[in-house]
């Protein structure tokens, strides 16, 4: 193409139509203002299903095709309500407050909608603006209908923007999901093996557990390091072993999705957190493990997977949350395991992932009442630990 030469664009004048054109306006400011993603969905014709779980509606449906009687309405409803099922299923979620929006229909037909589905008819732009429901859910979009540009211009500049916006999204979620090289778990797997094999090629395992042990009374005489020191022993070869394996397997993976700095920190607040549950249950036993952190750790990547169900819904669900729930079975059901360490390394795992936050997903809100509840939780076990034994 030389410079003198003009780019030209042939498109099908059916999709600037009014039709099509708000359908293009709703796609592009629930997408690029409000960052609603497409639902890919088998054998569904005219219609467009958009997810964002941070909404109030956190599914919004356009509906473009005829809605020619109370029978088919109805239909529609059924087969709605069957598919935001499986989406509930898929992401975790109990509640998913649905919007559908139709184009074609009499307004009679919409009478008896369902629970949790609001069905709205709009039918021109002046709908939008004449519409309680939209004007309280998202208050902004009449403003931001308004273009300058028109027919090929604004199909071209919406297209366009939707197309760049998905393009910044998809590299949000790849940023999150490369792997990364987890030099932090292997440095904190290095340290609780060392901490377990030095001593005992040297005969003195007995002396580090005596020193460096969760230990009720000694912790309270003074000797606060017990707290974390006690976290990176291990009293044999299989509990090191164990601990060391479950570490990697979830470390790995957690360290990728939070980073270095943020990783760090919810293992080592885990521990704490872990250290001081044991201290108010356990009395005068001692304790020691990784486990608690471990446990910690786990709960971070319940709620990190929480932000990013639509991609981890499926494995939290079937591996993470299963796994949890068996370890503090067996922790119950098996003598000589801490269960209050899991207890407390998991809750605190949760809360303080809450308020470092999950990249591109938490709002400073949510960070913040993570640090408050992260504080009040911390505080409570120091107080119950140091003032408390059962």
């Amino acid at each position: 193409m030389t410079g003198g030469d003009t780019l030209k664009y042939e498109v099908d004048e059916s999709l600037l139509d009014d039709k099509n054109m708000l359908i293009m306006k709703l796609l592009h400011y629930f997408i690029t203002e409000k960052n609603y993603n497409p639902v890919i969905l088998q054998g569904v014709d005219n219609e467009i299903w958009l997810e964002n779980l941070q909404e109030d509606y956190k599914i919004v449906r356009i509906v473009s095709g005829n809605i020619l009687n109370k029978e088919q309405f109805g239909f529609d409803l059924f087969k709605t309500k069957r598919i935001v099922k499986k989406i509930k299923a898929k992401t975790l979620t109990f509640k998913i407050n649905t919007l559908s929006i139709f184009l074609d229909i009499e307004e009679s037909f919409m009478e008896n909608s369902a629970k949790d589905i609001t069905c709205l008819k709009i039918g021109k732009e002046k709908d939008i603006k004449e519409s309680t429901i939209l004007k309280k859910s998202f208050p902004d979009i009449s403003n931001k209908l308004r273009y300058s540009e028109e027919g090929l211009q604004l199909f071209l500049k919406i297209t366009n923007d939707i197309n760049k916006h998905n393009v910044r999204d998809n590299r949000k979620v790849e940023e999150i999901f490369r792997p990364k090289y987890p030099i932090i778990t292997y440095i904190l797997i290095a340290i609780n093996t060392l901490l377990y094999l030095i001593p005992f090629l040297f005969n003195e395992s007995n002396y580090f557990l005596n020193k460096f042990c969760i230990y009720n009374p000694l912790i309270k005489s003074g000797q606060y390091y017990r707290i974390l020191t006690g976290t990176f022993l291990h009293a044999n070869i299989f509990h090191v072993f164990f601990n060391c394996y479950a570490l990697y397997v979830i470390g790995i993976q957690l360290e990728s999705f939070l980073g270095k700095t943020k990783y760090l920190l919810v293992y080592l607040f885990s521990a704490v957190t872990a250290s001081l549950m044991s201290m108010i249950f356990l009395g005068n036993n001692v304790s020691v493990g990784a486990s608690g952190a471990i446990f910690g750790l786990m709960g971070s990547l319940v709620y990190f997977g929480y932000y990013y169900r639509v991609y981890l819904g499926s494995i939290v669900k079937s591996q993470i949350i299963p796994l949890i729930a068996t370890n503090l079975l067996l922790g119950l059901m098996i003598t000589g395991i801490d269960n209050f360490a899991h207890i407390g390394g998991l809750i605190g795992g949760l809360l303080i992932t809450m308020a470092l936050g999950v990249k591109y997903k938490s709002s400073t809100f949510e960070k913040i009442n993570g640090y408050i509840i992260s504080l009040i939780y911390l505080v409570f076990l120091t107080f119950m630990a140091f003032t408390y034994t059962m």
